[in-house]
């Protein structure tokens, strides 16, 4: 038996089962960022390094919490969030891509990318559940205020490396 609110979000269009795959995805998405990120912060070389891992660093932290928040969500709909670090890859929208190159011009581009990519994921969800899961509405809100921030703040470093370098 389904609660009143899985209820009320079928009476208003949605299909729990299909929203809980979007937030799987999401999920699977903000694990995979949070590694990015963390990994990214370690490895790091170049000029600005000490401004670079600390961005990176409170990015990863943002990505965490975001997992949570989601996890979160799928639980109250009734779903199981991804229980195997191995599904995240196949259930990614935005991937992972490994910093092998630690430059951290590199590190910004591919870190910006993958911004752009949770974006545009959030942005589907919020337009999915609008008028209808101002929970879930709210929570994809929350988490594309960050993600926009994110996308500011990593091109912020990367205008004022090109400044450093004239």
């Amino acid at each position: 038996m389904g609660t009143k609110g899985r209820e009320i979000l079928k009476e208003r269009g949605i299909n729990v089962e299909e929203l809980v795959k979007i937030l799987n995805k999401a999920f699977a998405d903000e694990w995979l960022a949070y590694y990015q990120y963390w990994i990214g912060a370690k490895v790091a070389k170049g000029i600005p390094r000490e401004a670079v891992v600390a961005e990176l660093t409170q990015h990863a932290a943002d990505e965490l919490r975001h997992a949570g928040m989601v996890a979160d969500r799928i639980i109250q709909l009734g779903g199981i969030p991804l229980l195997e670090p191995k599904q995240w890859e196949i259930n990614t929208n935005c991937g992972y891509e490994s910093p092998r190159d630690p430059d951290v011009r590199t590190l910004l581009d591919q870190n910006i990318k993958g911004e752009q990519c949770a974006i545009t994921v959030y942005k589907k969800l919020i337009d999915y559940t609008k008028d209808k899961d101002p929970v879930t509405c709210d929570i994809a809100l929350k988490i594309l205020e960050d993600e926009l921030e994110h996308e500011e703040d990593l091109e912020a470093i990367k205008e004022d490396i090109k400044i450093m370098c004239k």
